[in-house]
């Protein structure tokens, strides 16, 4: 094998184009005998109207499941849903080993693959400074500051260069845990020589710096101290710097910490686990909730993005068993909406409003900051690495398109726009896309995973929007009608424009279909569904405006 016929190359299957579901893949080697290695395996949310019946969305990784037995492993930046959440999921179609630091090995077997049925997955922990090879790769974590602890950059190393792929990070000297993001170490690396950057875009469309977590915890720390009666904060169950910021601040105001809800409980326990909560005492369950002073509580709550299940929706709807708020007690968002979620969370903060509680956010005081980083971080970042190539990942087309123009105004002249699917030779020669691979999305529906094929998901959206009709005709061998037609309707209106009942106008347009029919045709099924379906379709339309969906079954009798 020679370097002429090696090539190193980047394909993402995620993450590029959209935001979550990241799944980055490396390969080194001639076309035909090329060994890879994938960071991260994420998932994303779906919306409701969007993708009805659908939760979660994870990559579509049919290209590397067609060649597994080249695939030498999986390399975990962090612990965040959108990097580690399809692992459970996909993880039995791939079956190579894991690379994750200690806080998210535990809490993917907490999160994760603690749930029933859930695959024996090879984990195997990995540290910064302790370099891993696997085949022509070797591979380093570089720590990085992120809103979650243990978060990394990864740099890869092969005969033809080092690659450093940044994972999530930002610049803060003061993260309250967790690393920071040294320049030393990243100007290591550009020294070494670095052919591309393949980088966070997530803020780029932001001036100046992202503030620190020191700031948001000194915010916290006034509100709790004074606030007159509860507190409760909710945040991202994944932010533990966040949770000891609020925890601190209530053992200074000698207030009571409650945790509520399952994903902060795992959380909290994990990072117990690893010591990021020493020195705090152990926080209450929901049950004590209704056993302290107003004035001693701060509840940490699940919820920040508006899930109708977590903690705080169900609080703002007085349906909670353990926790209700009253007038006069503060609840703190201390976080930001997703994109897709502002509806949800906009929803609770009315009913909270509307309940005389207080409610703070970001708009008006500063209890949350980003863990991306914005223009001026990122222009560090290229100074001190100084890269060959660029390339933008981690974002929507307009993060994409706008870190492409400020790549380039850093000085670096060869800035790749890639894709999910676009397959990226970075070396030999100059970095530039040379084909395309199939990429897309797998749905959790239910138990089972479905692809963007399926026609169950724009059959839900259709029946959504105008309803369904359901016909059962039975018809002898004489093309004799039996009995009446069995016809029932969901999903559409009582009536329609003119008043008269939208039954009664589907069971005149089939009984006078029906009739129109010779017997000849009546004994041809498929005939009399096809002309029964047009018919229904075409009276409910002129009665109501729009075409329902129709499902009409001859019973040949």
């Amino acid at each position: 094998m020679t370097m002429s016929q090696d090539e190193l190359v980047f394909l993402p299957l995620g993450g590029v184009g959209e935001i979550g579901m990241n799944a980055a893949l490396y390969g080194f080697g001639p076309e035909k005998r090329r060994k890879w290695i994938m960071v991260d395996c994420g998932m994303g949310f779906a919306g409701e109207e969007a993708m009805p019946g659908i939760d979660l969305m994870f990559p579509d990784l049919s290209f590397i499941e067609e060649r597994k037995a080249d695939l030498l492993g999986i390399f975990i930046t962090h612990a965040h849903e959108d990097h580690i959440g399809a692992i459970s999921e996909l993880w039995p179609r791939l079956k190579v080993p894991v690379y994750a630091t200690r806080f998210a090995k535990s809490l993917l077997e907490t999160r994760r693959l603690g749930e029933p049925g859930a695959p024996k997955v090879d984990l195997r922990e990995i540290k910064p400074g302790r370099r891993v090879t696997l085949g022509p790769f070797e591979v380093d974590f570089v720590p990085v500051s992120h809103s979650i602890p243990e978060s990394n950059a990864v740099a890869i190393r092969t005969a033809h260069g080092l690659v450093l792929h940044t994972g999530d990070w930002k610049l803060d000297a003061t993260p309250i845990l967790g690393d920071v993001t040294e320049e030393s170490a990243f100007r290591a690396l550009g020294d070494e020589g670095i052919l591309a950057l393949v980088c966070d875009s997530t803020n780029v469309v932001r001036e100046g710096r992202s503030p620190s977590e020191a700031e948001v915890a000194a915010t916290l720390s006034r509100l709790i101290a004074e606030a007159p009666h509860r507190v409760a904060v909710t945040t991202f169950a994944s932010n533990v710097a966040r949770i000891r910021a609020v925890a601190e601040a209530a053992k200074a105001s000698g207030r009571e910490v409650i945790a509520v809800g399952r994903a902060m409980d795992r959380v909290i326990d994990v990072a117990r686990e690893c010591g990021f909560l020493d020195g705090l005492p152990d926080f209450r369950s929901a049950d004590s909730y209704g056993y302290l002073p107003r004035e001693k509580v701060v509840a940490l709550l699940t919820g920040s993005q508006g899930e109708p299940r977590a903690a705080l929706a169900r609080v703002s709807r007085k349906d909670h068993p353990a926790i209700n708020l009253a007038s006069g007690d503060r609840v703190i968002f201390s976080s930001r909406a997703i994109p897709g979620n502002e509806r949800e969370v906009g929803a609770i903060i009315n009913d909270l409003i509307n309940q005389g509680v207080e409610v703070v956010t970001d708009r008006t005081e500063l209890v949350h900051v980003s863990g991306h980083p914005r223009r001026d971080e990122m222009a560090e970042m290229y100074a001190w690495t100084r890269p060959q190539a660029a390339i933008p990942v981690h974002g929507e087309a307009l993060h994409l398109d706008e870190h492409a123009r400020f790549a380039r105004a850093q000085g670096v002249q060869n800035v790749v726009k890639a894709r999910n699917g676009s397959l990226i030779r970075l070396a030999p020669g100059k970095a530039e896309v040379i084909d395309h691979v199939k990429a897309g999305r797998l749905f959790k529906d239910g138990n089972v995973l479905i692809d963007d094929r399926d026609r169950a998901i724009p059959e839900r959206r259709k029946l959504a929007q105008a309803g369904l009709v359901s016909v059962a005709i039975a018809i002898d061998e004489t093309g004799e009608v039996l009995g009446e037609p069995a016809i029932d309707i969901i999903g559409l209106p009582n009536r329609g424009r003119g008043g008269q009942p939208l039954l009664d106008t589907v069971v005149e347009i089939v009984g006078r279909t029906l009739s129109g029919l010779s017997k000849g045709k009546r004994r041809d099924s498929e005939a009399v569904e096809k002309a029964v379906d047009r018919a229904i379709r075409s009276a409910v339309n002129e009665a109501w405006g729009k075409k329902p969906a129709c499902h009409v079954q001859v019973v040949e009798v």
